[in-house]
């Protein structure tokens, strides 16, 4: 009788509703897995149709679909021998699950349904699915025929149970049950279950990989038994990008992980472990022991089938990836490998850059064009072109064919093969320059030396021609000529000759995507890439569809602060000493005149706030669910170097300027979910986007506080602003006025109007 089982958790880069595709995935998993020795094989959570249908679900095409799929597998020599569950919606009496579906040798075991949904984050599933709530309970469900035939059977178990093998015993959870407080694998593992199954569709944020590793091993720690981790990777049609680590536990530690990021399709990692260190550990614990003497029965199906080989010394268990070194008397401590988290550095580089790679690919566009102002935003845009480029360059001198052939499709050569990152990038972006009377030469050269450096296609424009047509056409109409502030122009004034230039932009930037491939002799067309970062659209600091607007952003998820450190990080490992002056340089939108051939405008003065100071904004409002008052409240405290006055000023600044810019949010560029405190209100952060900007009842409890604050005559230190770079005014900013119809001071930047700050 045999002792130890191999068991295979799989990544897969699956595709919304392509299920041609996902089929030919899934049954390279199972073909991979069998070759590794594996026994029992399991998928990431609706991998069948792909974890981003939304509202297909609603369609009975993708429940038919899935069961050919399914059908399909059942019918394949590669399944045979194996016990397989994977993920896919089904109806039972009328009502949609999110199911697991285990079979074994053309017979279906159990179809399990999900117990416990995900609403938060980019989460809606109780929009498509509902619950399971009959714990330990099944039911008959009426297979369909096209699976009778192949099966020879007319029912199958439907509910919460679990599969006993003759020399085990499984279960199952389903994503969000390895997260809820009341999870299933406690009362599972109480009544003997040794190896548990989750299916999981996790995406990626910055800072969140140790998440699931820590879920993972307390999930068995605790309890002791094997857990099986399978996770989708990639861009399966949506914002999300999910960052793979599938991964196998046992006894609370890893005992094999995948990578978080890559360009693979397929991922398949196995581990051997033996059963009875499960039953030693689960013994030794003996407060587990009478519990699980105590504990309630799951439904069993029984089938006659080994996990364990005949042999048992067929295989050796494997070591954990961060178990103690001195458990082993060997002399291969040092080399053996370790459990390992990416820096947010690393993430920032590696996440969206796959990210952009699947939308590529599937697109069946010719690459990016990215307008390149020679600042931090649109800088790291383009390095993480250039490093979603030497990541299809390591995978293709892997031997990755499947990357080879779709960079042949790009590019428009079937006989073409990159020889390393930039030149591939040459291939595959093109970034341009825009430039007016008001661009300054330093911002000029800084973007032309970074793209000499990445590689890309690069041309510098000049749009002042354009801007003069435009506003022609106005002076035409009305008489009138615009002025910026600097001539004497009011603010409105001011705000449309900058609008103007911005939008331009984006108008000019469709016309090279669409053109340049034809001017270079090739097919095809090319995505506009943004370069917005999260902190400017939580503020609204942009002009709506200005060169903000575009197909896809890379960066739309990420925080200024980010990404400096990204670009610092970038520049160190592929010494691209041009970031050195990017970095260097101060923010601004360069669409005022220049002053004596300098910079006049910054944008952390033309904003009214630092990009640190907005990043803890966005984290109180959207983390620490705070309004007004009790971002006040927090601040009041946590910003000690302010009087109660200055934050209170703060606070009532973000808030105007918040409410007058939401309406942006939603037309924003369609980017890489990464942070926690997104403002995208897709599916991320569902608010308003129509205001009443005054705030009035919420300002007036601050304002209220504020005194009494003062009353109490506390001690505050004299102010030391904690930020570097341009200093900020607090109470009444150089670029507030005052509306005719209100005495409420109201944002006149780049991006809105005194009078209706809508645009």
């Amino acid at each position: 009788m045999g002792r130890t089982v191999t068991v295979a958790v799989c990544t897969l880069n699956q595709w919304a509703m392509d299920f041609d595709g996902n089929h030919r995935r899934i049954l390279q998993s199972i073909q991979e897995a069998k070759e590794a020795g594996a026994a029992y094989r399991s998928g990431p959570e609706l991998e069948i149709c792909g974890y981003s249908c939304e509202d297909h679900f609603n369609e009975s095409d993708t429940l038919l679909h899935c069961w050919e799929v399914l059908a399909s597998l059942l019918k394949s020599s590669v399944c045979e021998d194996m016990l397989i569950d994977v993920g896919m919606p089904v109806m039972h009496k009328n009502v949609t699950y999110n199911c697991r579906v285990a079979f074994l040798n053309q017979r279906l075991l159990l179809i399990r349904p999900k117990m416990r949904l995900c609403e938060d984050g980019n989460y809606r599933e109780s929009r498509w699915f509902s619950p399971w709530t009959k714990a330990r309970t099944v039911e008959d469900y009426f297979l369909p025929r096209m699976i009778s035939q192949i099966t020879g059977q007319t029912i199958v178990p439907f509910g919460d149970a679990v599969i006993a093998t003759t020399d085990t015993c499984v279960g199952f959870e389903i994503c969000e049950e390895l997260w809820h407080p009341d999870s299933n694998h406690i009362p599972m593992s109480l009544d003997g279950v040794e190896i548990i199954a989750n299916g999981s569709g996790s995406y990626f944020e910055l800072r969140k990989a140790y998440v699931t590793v820590d879920l993972v091993k307390s999930a068995t720690f605790k309890s002791g038994g094997c857990y099986m981790f399978s996770n989708l990777r990639g861009c399966d049609g949506n914002r999300l990008y999910f960052n793979g680590g599938s991964s196998i536990a046992l006894n609370g530690q890893i005992l094999n992980r995948g990578r978080q990021f890559a360009l693979e399709e397929v991922e398949v990692v196995v581990a051997t472990f033996d059963l009875e260190d499960i039953r030693n550990y689960r013994n030794s614990i003996r407060s587990r022991s009478h519990a699980a003497a105590a504990s309630a029965s799951y439904p069993r199906v029984k089938v006659e089938f080994a996990l364990t080989p005949a042999n048992l010394f067929s295989a050796p268990p494997d070591r954990p990836l961060d178990g103690p070194v001195d458990l082993y008397d060997d002399d291969d401590d040092n080399n053996r490998p370790r459990l390992e988290y990416h820096s947010p550095e690393e993430e920032i580089a590696m996440a969206p850059a796959c990210w952009l790679w699947d939308y590529l690919r599937r697109a069946y566009q010719g690459g990016f064009f990215l307008p390149l102002s020679g600042g931090v935003d649109s800088s790291a845009s383009a390095c993480i072109v250039y490093s979603m480029c030497q990541m299809i360059v390591d995978a293709i001198n892997r031997g990755d064919t499947q990357v080879l052939a779709d960079v042949r499709k790009i590019v428009g050569d079937s006989e073409y093969t990159p020889v390393d990152a930039k030149q591939l990038c040459n291939h595959i972006l093109v970034t341009c320059y825009m430039g007016t009377e008001n661009s300054s030469a330093e911002t000029k050269a800084r973007a032309s030396e970074l793209a000499g450096q990445l590689g890309s296609y690069h041309h510098g424009v000049l749009i002042d021609s354009a801007v003069s047509a435009v506003l022609g056409i106005f002076q035409q109409v009305t008489k009138l000529t615009p002025k910026f502030r600097a001539h004497g122009g009011s603010p409105r004034e001011n705000v449309a000759l900058q609008n103007v230039q911005a939008r331009l932009r984006m108008v000019i930037a469709y016309l090279f995507a669409q053109l340049i491939l034809w001017v270079r002799g090739r097919p095809g067309g090319l995505l506009v890439l943004g370069s917005g970062n999260v902190d400017e659209a939580l503020r609204g600091y942009l002009t709506k569809y200005d060169c903000s607007s575009a197909d896809i952003n890379p960066i739309g998820g990420i925080s200024k602060s980010d990404l400096k450190k990204f670009l610092v990080y970038f520049r160190q490992k592929h010494g691209i000493s041009a970031l050195d002056g990017i970095l260097q340089a101060p923010p601004t939108a360069e669409l005022e005149p220049l002053q004596a051939g300098q910079l006049a405008q910054i944008d952390e003065v033309d904003m009214g706030m630092t990009y640190k100071e907005l990043s803890v904004f966005g984290r109180l409002r959207k983390q620490n669910c705070a309004g007004p008052f009790s971002m006040f409240c927090r601040l009041v405290h946590m910003w000690d170097h302010c009087t109660p006055k200055e934050v209170a000023d703060k606070v009532k600044h973000f808030y105007r300027c918040y409410a007058i810019h939401r309406h942006k949010m939603t037309v924003l560029t369609p980017s890489c979910h990464a942070e926690t405190y997104s403002p995208d209100d897709n599916r991320f952060d569902h608010r308003p986007f129509l205001y009443n900007y005054t705030w009035k009842w919420q300002f007036a409890a601050i304002d209220e506080q504020v005194k009494r604050l003062s009353s109490e005559k506390k001690p505050y230190r004299v102010p030391t602003p904690r930020h570097t770079g341009p200093k900020v005014l607090s109470a009444a900013p150089r670029h507030l006025s005052f509306s005719p119809l209100s005495s409420t001071p109201i944002a006149t930047d780049r991006l809105s109007n005194s009078i209706r700050p809508r645009c």
